[in-house]
């Protein structure tokens, strides 16, 4: 018995060596080490081997199989370096590479990081707050009635919860009124959502950056230098900014701001891109009530507020013709931005 398997010992080696190519490496295998394998079959005899004899048996067949094993390793190991030896064979090392794609900032990042560093130099500090909000810090504290149009569950996202996704950033404002001690400058980056109809200015999540400064003797002349210097900044010196009397409920006297558009193939024409005006005392009343203090007394300090969006910003920037270019991630338009 013993001499049958140093026999299909002999008989693996031989046949392993002999192997030229890795699919007769693995037939090979499956002769000697298979559920039918010789060896396999071999060792299946171990019920009928006297009892004295099984340890020096069984011993051989596990030298047997490791001594298989091991020549199978190797010349798996020989075989697999020539076939990747020959797949390179041919390979010119002198040729050039292809280029790899280098990635680049999203144009609505660009321009976002440019607007947030220019009013940074301005003293203005950032500020961060939930997307998810109440309708106290979306809408209440911002002297907007629940008659209001913004209310309408068909203008805003609102959840069973009568959580709502923030229609402005303005809520950040809020937020941070209640804290803050005057004076304050804050600008409050970030994604709003309104149930729009997307057009091409006009998307139903859309980014927004919102300016407030609250101080002793803020004036409307800050106001607008302010934003004629943000704006001259962004987009150059003979930016043309227009401002024109609107109504907002949480600012007295309120403004909408256009910007010239010039895209190419179109005719010029004026895109609003923001909303500003100085804070209503009824939105320091509220937020006085809140915090249960004096220190935004209507009576004491005023205050500016503006908001923009910043997919516009980036439209009048580009000379884009179309708000939904911005979101479709075709690379062949992004590109562009690299």
């Amino acid at each position: 018995m013993s001499a049958d398997v140093k026999e299909i010992q002999a008989d693996a080696l031989a046949a392993i060596a002999a192997a030229e190519t890795l699919p007769s490496l693995e037939e090979q295998k499956v002769a000697f080490l298979g559920k039918k394998g010789r060896l396999t079959a071999a060792q299946a005899l171990m019920k009928s081997i006297p009892d004295e004899e099984k340890k020096a048996f069984g011993q051989l067949l596990n030298e047997t199989r490791t001594a298989i094993n091991s020549a199978l390793e190797e010349k798996q190991n020989t075989l697999q370096s020539a076939e990747d030896a020959a797949s390179v064979a041919n390979i010119d090392l002198t040729l050039p590479s292809y280029p790899t794609p280098q990635a680049t900032l999203h144009p609505l990042t660009i321009v976002k990081d440019e607007a947030i560093q220019i009013l940074r130099r301005l003293g203005f500090a950032l500020a961060e707050g939930p997307e998810i909000e109440d309708e106290f810090h979306c809408f209440d504290a911002l002297n907007t009635p629940q008659d209001h149009p913004a209310r309408n569950e068909k203008d805003t996202f609102y959840f069973n919860s009568g959580k709502l996704l923030r229609t402005h950033t303005s809520s950040v404002q809020v937020r941070t009124m209640e804290k803050a001690t005057p004076p304050i400058r804050i600008i409050a980056p970030g994604s709003a959502y309104r149930r729009d109809e997307i057009d091409a200015t006009h998307l139903s999540v859309f980014n927004q950056l919102e300016g407030l400064y609250i101080a002793e003797d803020v004036n409307l002349g800050e106001l607008k230098g302010t934003l004629e210097y943000f704006y001259q900044c962004l987009f150059g010196k003979d930016t043309e900014v227009r401002f024109r009397p609107h109504f907002f409920p949480f600012t007295e006297p309120s403004f909408e701001i256009d910007i010239m558009l010039r895209a190419k193939g179109q005719e010029p024409k004026w895109v609003e891109v923001a909303g500003c005006g100085m804070v209503d005392p009824a939105v320091f009343t509220a937020i006085n009530a809140q915090r249960k203090d004096d220190l935004l007394n209507p009576a004491n300090v005023t205050g500016f507020a503006f908001g923009m969006g910043i997919d516009r910003l980036a439209m009048i920037k580009y000379g884009v013709r179309d708000i939904r270019l911005l979101i479709e991630n075709d690379t062949r338009f992004l590109n562009q931005f690299a």
